[in-house]
């Protein structure tokens, strides 16, 4: 083969060792809008050099039927295409396995074709209900551990929702400690790659104007704010098991609300910041039931004209039940218990067909 064209311009220092990403829901909505585009942009800028993508998931495709579907997984994106020969390098380390979640034998092909290709990452695309299936046959194969005993690695991916309540989290992690060690485990919140969102850090902790002032004498409340002005589109049944509370409130603005309130970390390190993170959620009061009615808020958009156009309400949208008490828009109240935030109220809201697109933190200064 010629010369591997993300060669030019490369961006990292070494070359990193290689890899095979095997992605679970291969077909699925969020495989198609978010990560392949995601990779194919990191090996378009170099990122990405001795590594090979493998699909896996019910449909019975061959590796080409796969590379035809990726290829328009990444035309479908809009971003400034780098060129023909860049996307047919990146389709070359495309393949495919045909298989059900339950089923023994596409976990024996991964072992079988590819594991011998570097360090193995596992990414859970696919509904929570395949968490557990999966989970257990990535053990019960072998794949949990890094090939041969060696020094590579075998790491877990795992998407939102992390459960549906208390109880099914509790279920989860132990499913996971079962087969992987803690530090091969990735719960992620894909907010946290949002550029403004890790610049908050600095912005707080690097700067000598706000820092002082980052306290209860000084702020009078926060508000953390998630608007979207698009509906539930295709994913109305998924809608109907999550929820607005459960979609965005638990994972993204609780994130939010962790590095806006958090304490400074020792260092940079990822336990650091964690255990800082921790601390936080640790002293967020729950809403007690009398103030339910005042604290919180739930709805459903209506039929109505966005953009001079028609659009459906909640109840009428593809997968969802006609009589659905599932909520679109959530708001709530919450307290710190900490020295730092006693007595200021953080505001979190988030919902679908509203009047702009929005994603902010408010810091609201007393006079």
């Amino acid at each position: 083969m010629s010369e591997n064209p993300l060669r030019r311009g490369l961006r990292i220092s070494r070359e990193p060792d290689p890899f095979t990403l095997v992605i679970f829901g291969a077909s699925g909505d969020l495989t198609r809008r978010k990560l392949i585009p995601a990779l194919f942009s990191l090996f378009a800028d170099g990122y990405l050099i001795n590594f090979r993508i493998v699909g896996f998931a019910r449909r019975e495709w061959s590796d080409a039927d796969y590379r035809a579907r990726v290829a328009a997984m990444i035309d479908e994106d809009g971003r400034e295409s780098p060129g023909e020969e860049m996307k047919a390098a990146f389709l070359e380390r495309i393949f495919y396995v045909s298989s059900s979640f339950e089923e023994e034998a596409g976990y024996r092909e991964i072992a079988a074709t590819h594991r011998g290709h570097g360090n193995m990452l596992y990414y859970l695309a696919t509904p929570p209900a395949a968490y557990e299936a999966i989970i257990r046959r990535l053990g019960e194969t072998g794949l949990a551990a890094p090939a041969g005993g060696g020094p590579g690695f075998s790491r877990l991916v795992i998407e939102k929702p992390f459960g549906t309540d208390l109880e099914s989290a509790r279920a989860l992690n132990r499913n996971l400690s079962a087969v992987f060690q803690e530090e091969q485990i990735y719960r992620i919140d894909h907010y946290l790659g949002k550029e403004t969102v890790q610049n908050l850090l600095v912005f707080r902790f690097g700067n000598g104007v706000f820092e002082p002032v980052w306290n209860n004498r000084y702020v009078e409340h926060v508000q953390i704010t998630m608007a979207e002005t698009v509906g539930v589109g295709t994913r109305g049944v998924y809608y109907e098991q999550a929820g607005a509370l459960r979609d965005i409130v638990q994972n993204h603005l609780l994130q939010l609300l962790c590095l806006a309130a958090m304490e400074p970390p020792n260092d940079l390190a990822p336990d650091s910041i964690r255990n800082e993170k921790l601390k936080v959620l640790r002293a967020v009061q729950m809403v007690p039931p009398e103030r339910i009615l005042t604290d919180t808020v739930r709805g459903q958009y209506l039929r109505g004209i966005i953009a001079g156009e028609k659009v459906p309400g909640y109840r009428e949208e593809d997968g969802v039940s006609p009589d659905s008490r599932t909520e679109t828009y959530v708001a709530l109240k919450l307290d710190i218990d900490s020295w730092r935030w006693s007595g200021v109220p953080f505001y979190l809201r988030a919902g679908k067909r509203l009047a702009r697109r929005l994603t902010e933190i408010v810091v609201q200064f007393r006079p």
